[in-house]
């Protein structure tokens, strides 16, 4: 069996900031993305791809709020709301990469799997929801919801005078359904799985799969599910061409290679940006920790340059790649 490599699909590689998301706009940057994992296949290579649903699974809660205004219909809660977004988005993945496999004379099965990946509800994040999900609120009506549905709520930082429900972010701890990925993927299949983070569940004293209120890092997700399936190599792709130090500050610098000691030296300084690079700089130290070859940050373009993004190993030594 080839080496297995985990992508995790975010940045622009399925919503640009500039689109107004239809699915013409969302089909075609995502074709344009899933050409560029090609070669990885043609190479050999077993994948898993994951991917972000922020601006997706958001349209989905602002759809909940219409339907219950004008319509009267209940609201879905965002567990079942990511789980939506994780089929809807799969779907999509699946369809675009079963076509580009066919133009290029490559055959292989794609499989979407809903994922379910485990929290502790204890985790420290539930004490201080600070993810912010949905539309923006004036004050009198989160003031409403806080009262009719217990929502968090915090100023926006985009609007003045406005309210972003925030909802907690746990750090995930296991994959559910971890051995049927295993299984396919050792099948030769390409999966599609961890969407959005994956739905955070959690396992109760009787032995029972519950849900909480609360959204998962897809880039630390999806660095969990690369280490549970023993991955090679972990890839993150997003829409700069590698990791900087100080990013968008006259002091900015790139940082091509890192190596874990390195890559931990720099977050404890907080040269990244939290809330974007930082976090997949973490996923990438974690997956390097738990026995990981190698992880890259890069745009999708960049993929096939074998030169290409920024790299971070457990120990980098001139000549290595």
């Amino acid at each position: 069996m080839g080496k297995l490599a985990v992508i995790a699909l975010g940045g622009n590689a399925l919503l640009r900031d500039d689109e107004a998301g239809s699915i013409e706009q969302q089909e075609a940057n995502t074709l344009e993305t899933i050409e560029n994992l090609i070669y990885l296949l043609k190479d050999g290579y077993n994948l898993v791809i994951t991917h972000g649903n922020g601006p997706q699974v958001g349209n989905i809660l602002m759809r909940n709020d219409a339907g219950e205004q004008v319509y009267g219909i209940v609201q879905m809660p965002l567990d079942i709301c990511v789980a939506d977004s994780q089929g809807g988005i799969g779907y999509m993945v699946e369809r675009m990469l079963r076509n580009v496999m066919k133009k290029h004379g490559i055959e292989r099965d794609v499989v979407t799997v809903i994922t379910m990946v485990l929290v502790d509800p204890d985790d420290k994040s539930f004490l201080n929801p600070s993810k912010r999900i949905g539309k923006l609120y004036a004050i009198d009506e989160a003031d409403k919801l806080k009262s009719a549905k217990g929502w968090d709520f915090k100023p926006s930082s985009k609007r003045k005078g406005y309210y972003s429900r925030v909802v907690p972010s746990p750090e995930p701890v296991g994959i559910v359904n971890i051995d049927m990925i295993r299984h396919l993927v050792s099948a030769g299949a390409v999966v599609i799985a961890a969407g959005g983070g994956g739905i955070p569940v959690y396992i109760d004293e009787a032995g029972c799969i519950r849900t909480v209120n609360g959204v998962i890092d897809k880039d630390i997700a999806s660095s969990v599910l690369a280490s549970q399936l023993g991955a090679n190599e972990f890839y993150i792709l997003t829409d700069v061409p590698n990791i900087y130090k100080d990013f968008g500050l006259p002091t900015q610098e790139k940082l091509e290679f890192l190596d874990r000691k390195d890559a931990l030296h720099y977050l404890k300084q907080g040269v990244f940006a939290e809330g974007s690079m930082e976090p997949k700089i973490r996923a990438s130290v974690r997956f390097i920790e738990k026995g990981g070859e190698k992880s890259v940050i890069t745009e999708a373009k960049k993929l096939e340059d074998r030169n290409f993004g920024s790299k971070i190993t457990l120990n980098y030594e001139d000549g290595d790649n």
